[in-house]
């Protein structure tokens, strides 16, 4: 089957990674780590080709990534930047679970490869492997067991703690973190919680207290950590925060090695600051070095990372990154992007028809100059929802980079690193009010290099027919409509009888048909140039425009592609 995955903005946004699509074109999806047979089964009856090679070696990898439209992995492959240059057909990389700390996202984005995860199919199996270590380590349940084992019947030296009535503190008040504090308030446990991406507005909603990190760490009996891993929280519990410690306390980290600095803890449980300590996560796994002292200490509590590893988590996981792979590489919107956030928001079918008409948009100010892009502008006017602001503003910069002759994809995974790089002035602007008779308008301003040093502007503007419909409404100081679609013809003419036939001659001596146009006189009437808009059925070539512009009293042409 073709692929779709990359057409207009509600998917990537560009195509550019395709075969021919009036080839067979074999859609293959790399499989590098053990799933559930449920992903294999979903990406098979949709059409793909599903290849598993597990175990494979970093030179196994690059190979086999050259073929692969999409990559499913877990936390067992390591997705480098070399192997993203290697994938020169990768659209998609699913991540099986939450964490994507093995992923090379900067590296990812700047290709344009959207990376998406299945954050809530193991949030339940996470949060209640948290509750187990906690209660396991509280109550010295594992090295109890062993000692009874081993023949031993020593009740006095284990002797745990109670949690009825303790203070739990939570680091990472997202999806896991919500649930471990659920499931804990009911041994009736006071619960603190600490999150710095948290807005006032929901912790104001969630149930923990919200505390600074150091409070947190000087009340709570029990410490649990649940952040994702990167550089802001690497080490972010070490040796300064153990001290902070009540006497006596535990940790517990499922999220990810590192995040608890080892050697630190290490040393806290040596020191006997610590009551205890469970971990399930290492900052290298299989675990080596200095976190077997930690694995091997009698007070830690350690488990080979089996936070999400049951059977229902397991099928949850494949099955929902499965459909999400399968939905990008078929043009759809996914529902949980890691690095392209508008694509959260374009999941939502109220929301498509606004994204098409940002991207038009964009596409078209993009055209209408040959000059070097400087900046842009996103108006959004009138009864457009303001939360779609950023995700428009991302449409629209995709619009306008598709057609700057850039190497590689445009999308919106992509279009603001893309923006970056390129030094742009990116603004946005909102009116309440729309102008003159519309409820509705975006619109899109762009400044360019007008090869003097100065700046050259061009702006258009359009809104939504019947709620979902495009139509370009604004070209300048032109009013005028037009369904902006497929081949356009923009230019100004002297406001005379003859122009439209002279320009109408070049085009049907070249076959070239009209499908619909648009006249504007300037907002001051007669005397002024004229703007024309034409759509036509076919491309517009080099050769043809020149035609057009060498037509007396006829200035500015401009041929735009609309895709």
């Amino acid at each position: 089957m073709p692929l779709r995955g990359i057409g207009p903005p509600v998917s990537l946004g560009d195509q550019s990674k395709t075969s021919n699509p009036k080839s067979p074109i074999v859609v293959v999806v790399l499989i590098t780590d053990k799933l559930d047979p449920v992903c294999h089964r979903l990406l098979e009856e949709a059409g793909h080709e599903p290849r598993v090679h597990t175990d494979a070696s970093p030179a196994e990898l690059a190979e086999h990534a050259r073929e692969a439209h999409g990559w499913i992995t877990r936390s067992g492959t390591t997705i480098t930047a070399e192997l993203l240059e290697a994938a020169e057909h990768l659209q998609v990389i699913g991540r099986a679970g939450v964490g994507v700390d093995n992923i090379d996202l900067e590296a990812a984005t700047r290709r344009g490869i959207l990376v998406c995860n299945a954050p809530r199919g193991n949030t339940l199996s996470a949060a209640e492997h948290t509750c187990a270590l906690l209660l396991a380590t509280a109550r010295q349940v594992p090295p109890a067991a062993r000692s009874l084992l081993e023949g031993a019947w020593e009740r006095k030296k284990f002797a745990g703690t109670e949690l009825f009535e303790k203070t739990l503190g939570i680091i990472g008040v997202g999806k896991i973190g919500r649930r471990v504090a659920a499931r804990l308030e009911s041994f009736e446990m006071e619960v603190l919680g600490y999150d710095p991406y948290l807005s006032d507005e929901v912790m104001e909603r969630l149930p923990p207290t919200f505390v600074t990190k150091e409070e947190l760490l000087e009340r709570s009996d029990f410490v649990t950590v649940h952040t994702p891993k990167n550089e802001e929280t690497r080490g972010l519990v070490g040796e300064a925060e153990l001290a902070t410690c009540k006497e006596g306390a535990f940790i517990v980290n499922c999220a990810r090695g590192g995040i608890v600095d080892e050697a630190a803890l290490l040393g806290a449980l040596e020191r006997g600051h610590l009551g205890g300590a469970a971990v399930d996560v290492y900052p290298q796994e299989p675990p080596s070095g200095a976190s077997r002292g930690l694995i091997e200490h009698p007070k830690v509590v350690a488990t080979p990372h089996i936070a999400a590893s049951t059977g229902e988590a397991q099928e949850k996981v494949a099955r929902r990154t499965a459909r999400q792979v399968i939905a990008a590489l078929e043009g759809e919107a996914v529902s949980s992007p890691v690095n392209g956030m508008g694509l959260r928001m374009a999941a939502q079918p109220e929301v498509r028809p606004y994204l098409r008409l940002a991207d038009v948009l964009g596409q078209v100010a993009s055209q209408l100059s040959a000059g070097r892009l400087r900046g842009l502008t996103i108006g959004c006017h009138g009864e457009v929802p303001p939360e779609y602001a950023e995700v428009l503003r991302v449409a629209a910069l995709r619009g306008v980079l598709a057609h700057q002759g850039l190497d590689g994809p445009v999308n919106l995974v992509n279009a603001p690193t893309l923006a970056k790089e390129r030094g742009l002035r990116v603004k946005e602007e909102r009116d309440p009010d729309a102008p003159g008779s519309f409820t509705r308008l975006l619109e899109v301003e762009a400044v360019f290099e007008d090869g003097d040093g100065g700046d050259e502007t061009r702006s258009v503007a359009g809104t939504l027919f019947d709620e979902s419909d495009p139509r370009l409404v604004r070209v300048g100081t032109h009013d005028l409509e037009l369904r902006p679609e497929g081949s356009l013809l923009f230019y100004e003419n002297e406001d005379r009888p003859g122009m439209l036939a002279a320009v109408g001659r070049i085009l049907a001596d070249a076959n070239v048909n009209i499908a619909a146009l648009a006249l504007s006189r300037p907002a001051d009437g007669h005397g002024g140039p004229a703007l024309t808009a034409i759509s036509t059925d076919e491309a517009i070539t080099g050769a043809v425009r020149d035609q057009v512009a060498a037509t007396e009293g006829v200035e500015g042409v401009r041929a735009v592609e609309v895709v």
